[in-house]
């Protein structure tokens, strides 16, 4: 026998859980059951609207220390020598939805929340250090090209190699999501990258570039295709139990922060666009340095308050942090808020996972789901005291810009080619074991319905990655695999 005993959401006690109120053992219902109805009002409604991309995932709460000095390229509080911080991580597939199996081949979304001293600051980033496109108006298309049909509501790998292949700036994270880091071990053994370029600021008012780089301490494994393929069909939630269960075991998994720091003038002249997505900074031009290390150590107690409304946007940013003139991210700092506004409220702020670890001084008001207090005055400009802004606390990064109003492709620059990159991949860092892979999952996911023409647009686009893969590819599918 239990000593807590059940209530209403209202917290009072309820007089069953498990008969209706009704005129006789053997009669009718009575509306004045309200307990019942409660109970049936709420599960028509406990479902939000899931996240359009990343709707399957997961995560856990820990903590961010630093340990090595980069307060020359930054005043972020929460980047300085010593500073712990809070955090939650949510881990993720991209195309997925909420009940999809954790091992299809998909990029990873890698989101984490820090709880500063002087803010929220979110990084909204993925297992890999670029993206499909660069340009936000091809995000939606994209998303749906990997997402279902909507005749039969089916995935469909004609659509997403049409998509793909009229798209050539994807063949670098294609060549990613096809090799080896496409289906991770676990979320334990896996990297995580801000992907995007991101702006720092010191105290001295100097602008600077940076790519954060997560760095997984287990080391990176991964699962081959017949492995992930098996592990789908037997446990759907593989990569979710593993992580629940190794911090339940006080295997707490950790990642060491490395950044790349670019001096602010060395974007206007460097050989690649330093804001394209679908580019990395070779290290050889912009090393790594070590930051710190993120540790989870704490698991969820509430899935659905703790992480289905976890709220990750890249504009959560703090002074001495900022965004950069990257497209993609200046569009994501719109879109993921009102994604959030969409799905959990406009007050998804004041949900505790989302909430700030400090004094919130806002002029927000009302809504639905609102629970702070709201306190005179509740306008600006007044004269009673209210809260004002105070710009060099905010420490806003701005960075000049100018030109006609165009819509046009980034403005190519010494190396910037859409398949340059993903060669340097097959060819430099792939060995030969993990060049054959990526073929046989090439091979493999084209078999699975891709049909002319955008067949013969596969060959090509792989020729233009590697001619030798491209080559290996074509007669794989011609031989039947």
């Amino acid at each position: 026998m239990s000593d807590k005993y059940a209530t209403t959401d209202a917290g009072a006690p309820v007089p069953s859980v498990e008969h209706s109120l009704t005129v006789g053992s053997d009669g009718p219902i009575l509306l004045q059951d309200h307990y019942l109805i409660e109970q049936m009002a709420n599960f028509n409604r406990e479902r939000i609207p899931e996240r359009q991309p990343h709707a399957k995932g997961g995560g856990a709460f820990g903590q961010f220390e630093v340990t090595h000095d980069l307060s020359a390229y930054t005043k972020a509080a929460f980047l300085q020598p010593g500073a712990k911080t809070e955090m939650v991580a949510r881990f993720s597939t991209v195309a997925g939805e909420r009940g999809s199996p954790d091992t299809w081949r998909d990029p990873r979304g890698f989101s984490l929340k820090f709880y500063t001293s002087e803010g929220n600051f979110d990084m909204v980033g993925n297992n890999t250090p670029v993206f499909f496109i660069r340009d936000p108006m091809k995000f939606q298309n994209f998303i749906r090209s990997q997402k279902r049909m909507a005749a039969n509501n089916l995935r469909d790998h004609h659509m997403q190699w049409d998509f793909w292949t009229l798209s050539p700036e994807s063949a670098h994270q294609v060549t990613w999501l096809m090799g080896d880091r496409g289906i991770p071990k676990t979320w334990r053994h896996m990297n995580g990258y801000s992907s995007h370029t991101y702006s720092w600021l010191n105290d001295k008012d100097e602008l600077f570039w940076v790519k954060y780089h997560f760095k997984t301490d287990q080391g990176i494994e991964f699962l081959t295709q017949d492995e992930g393929d098996k592990l789908a069909g037997e446990d759907g939630d593989y990569h979710q139990r593993d992580l629940f269960t190794a911090i339940e075991d006080g295997n707490f998994p950790s990642w060491t922060l490395h950044v790349q720091i670019m001096p602010f003038e060395d974007a206007k002249t460097y050989r690649y666009n330093p804001f394209d997505l679908t580019k990395v900074w070779p290290h050889s031009d912009y090393p790594l340095h070590e930051v710190g290390k993120m540790t989870l150590n704490r698991n969820v107690v509430d899935y659905h308050t703790q992480m289905e409304q976890a709220a990750f946007e890249p504009n959560n940013i703090v002074p001495g942090t900022g965004l950069s003139p990257d497209k993609m991210l200046l569009a994501r700092g719109f879109s993921y808020a009102d994604a959030h506004r969409h799905r959990l409220g406009v007050n998804y702020k004041q949900i505790p996972v989302n909430e700030p670890h400090v004094e919130v001084n806002a002029y927000s008001k009302d809504g639905a789901m609102r629970i702070r207090n709201a306190t005179d005055p509740v306008y600006t400009p007044n004269s009673m005291g209210g809260p004002e802004a105070d710009p060099r606390r905010a420490s806003e990064v701005h960075w000049a810009s100018d030109g006609d109003m165009v819509r046009s492709a980034y403005a190519l620059r010494q190396d910037d080619d859409d398949w340059g990159q993903a060669g340097t991949l097959v060819r430099e860092v792939l060995d030969d074991e993990a060049r054959d892979r990526l073929a046989n999952n090439i091979i493999g996911h084209v078999l699975d319905g891709v049909k002319e023409p955008v067949l013969s647009r596969v060959f090509e686009y792989w020729k233009n990655v590697d001619p030798d893969l491209g080559k290996k590819v074509e007669e794989g599918v011609r031989a039947g695999g």
